[in-house]
């Protein structure tokens, strides 16, 4: 599903190159049209009042204004052969130029920036004149495009996106549910043979340990249960919940890790969970922590009480983690072990943001000198 993502927006990537492109040459070609019909409009007025100057007769004269009267959207000015102007203009605000006796020149220096004007041999006069509206509209056109493609492809990048976390999401959700189903049968009757076992005194001591298999088993079971559910969040106890995970991995870790908390003196540091996924949380950054030290080294958790918020700092001496595979780790799949699934850090992240909608994120990290993980949860 990602990959395709991927092809997607290569596609629309290249989609959208092809039609600005496209747009943009024929824009120019369209505007370079626009500019020699426009240039042509020019000369014909200049011609015009050259006509209009030299002829008495009515019917010229009729023509000559109707050539200025079709002229409604390109600003002219007429200027002798210094670049003064004469007085005659048209399309431009007659009350501005009254105004300011110096617009008319400044409207000159303006045009000639814009295009080379019209000169008139027999009369040495020069017609300066600026773009239509047209001309402008046809110039921030691919503009526009360009806007309008770039929130198409954005929508529907965003669309993809939401379509892939929502696929995953059911994915996620199905596997669990699934998981917690299969493993419930089994459990069930393992819990019936320890029941049956406890009647015969020689098991007394085997029982006590197949119990906590069997609770480990079930508390697995109820992890899976409540990621393919909406799990109720309540105030709980963080200090005593990260202590607790914290024994039952050194109990399990090598002798040469040691492990220490730091609550700032503070015994009772509250916020809303749910016990059994942000414990498989803590399991999960402490095993990874633990693999990474390679069977010596120390493990230091600092929980912060801050009034919106609790902060839990997990640190390790192990070997660090590269900065180009920082933005890799909470991706599903990716692993540097050479057995494992790559999904305990997935899954963590998972847990914190999308059910107790807090944030998991490295905090600090250096090959040789060991990593940090920071859990962020609202109060």
């Amino acid at each position: 599903m990602f990959q395709q993502i991927i092809n997607w927006r290569t596609l629309l990537a290249l989609i959208a190159i092809g039609i600005v492109t496209s747009t943009i040459f024929y824009s120019r070609y369209v505007a370079t049209k626009i500019a020699k019909e426009e240039r042509s409009r020019v000369i014909a007025f200049g011609e015009s009042l050259k006509m209009k100057a030299k002829s008495d007769d009515p019917d010229i004269i009729a023509f000559t204004n109707r050539i200025a009267v079709e002229n409604e959207d390109i600003p002219i000015i007429e200027t002798d052969e210094h670049n003064d102007p004469t007085g005659i203009y048209v399309n431009l605000d007659s009350l501005t130029v009254v105004k300011d006796s110096g617009y008319l020149r400044k409207m000159v220096q303006r045009f000639g920036k814009i295009n080379e004007p019209v000169k008139i041999d027999v009369t040495n006069q020069k017609y300066f004149y600026g773009q239509s509206r047209l001309q402008d509209e046809v110039r921030y056109y691919p503009i526009v495009q360009l806007i309008i493609v770039g929130l198409f492809i954005l929508i529907t990048l965003l669309a993809l996106r939401s379509s892939y976390r929502s696929v995953q999401n059911q994915v996620w959700a199905g596997m669990a549910k699934e998981t917690a189903h299969q493993l419930g049968t089994p459990v069930s009757s393992l819990q019936g043979w320890v029941e049956m076992l406890k009647q015969n005194p020689d098991n007394s001591k085997i029982v006590p340990e197949l119990e906590k298999d069997v609770s480990r088993l079930q508390l697995v079971s109820d992890r899976f249960g409540k990621i393919g559910s909406s799990p109720q969040l309540e105030k709980h106890n963080i200090t005593s919940q990260v202590t607790s995970m914290m024994d039952y991995m050194k109990k399990r870790a090598p002798g040469k890790v040691s492990f220490s908390i730091n609550t700032n003196n503070e015994k009772k540091i509250f916020a809303n969970i749910s016990p059994p996924l942000f414990d498989w949380v803590i399991e999960n950054l402490l095993k990874n922590s633990l693999d990474a030290m390679e069977g010596t080294g120390e493990i230091k958790i600092n929980i912060e009480n801050l009034p919106d918020k609790v902060n839990i700092d997990l640190k390790d001496s192990g070997k660090g983690i590269p900065l180009a595979m920082q933005q890799k780790v909470f991706k599903p799949g990716f692993t540097t072990k050479k057995r494992g699934w790559g999904l305990g850090l997935s899954l963590s992240k998972r847990i914190i943001e999308q059910y107790h909608k807090g944030e998991i994120f490295i905090k600090n990290s250096e090959p040789g000198k060991g990593t940090t993980f920071r859990i962020v949860l609202k109060k």
